[in-house]
């Protein structure tokens, strides 16, 4: 099982999200990026009363794309969604960037092939300045298949592994 929900971009784009959820928290990835998992909490916290949902997304709150548009005027952000089972599931990523959508909104259904331009959370990975490298793709460059649920990211121990750069 792989189950992640969560907010991708630099440490200082993450801060100003993370500035007004005190349920925040920041976790290092690898090349520069920081993951803000979206746990029940967060969740809670950024939801807007009456505002519209972010399509085809399962976890994002309703009026989350408002926070996100406000970010990215400091930079490239990303929403994504991943949930596998036995190696079937789907993923779901949009990104924005200059309070405008950039990227997206990306859905890879289950039992759909891979876009020869990569899965969606590789492709808005790329899209915030991650590349592969020796990895298979950016979603392992950075270091994503470390936890495979998103509140797992939660541990403070969390910090980059060996064959994942930071600098």
């Amino acid at each position: 099982m792989y189950c992640l929900q969560a907010v991708i971009a630099t440490e200082s784009v993450l801060r100003k999200l993370a500035d007004s959820a005190t349920e925040a928290c920041i976790v290092p990835l690898g090349q520069h990026l920081c993951l803000l998992p979206m746990t029940d909490a967060l969740f809670d916290a950024a939801t807007a009363a009456g505002a519209p949902e972010l399509d085809g997304f399962w976890k994002a709150p309703a009026g989350f794309d408002r926070l996100l548009t406000a970010c990215s005027e400091a930079g490239p952000v990303a929403y994504v969604e991943a949930d596998y089972f036995g190696g079937a599931g789907t993923q779901n990523a949009q990104v924005w960037d200059a309070g405008e959508t950039v990227l997206g909104p990306l859905r890879l259904a289950d039992g759909e092939p891979s876009p020869t331009t990569g899965t969606p959370i590789s492709q808005a990975l790329r899209r915030l300045g991650a590349a592969k490298g020796n990895h298979v793709d950016e979603f392992s460059a950075v270091g994503l298949g470390r936890h495979r649920d998103t509140d797992d990211w939660l541990s403070p121990t969390n910090r980059p592994g060996p064959d994942e750069q930071t600098a």
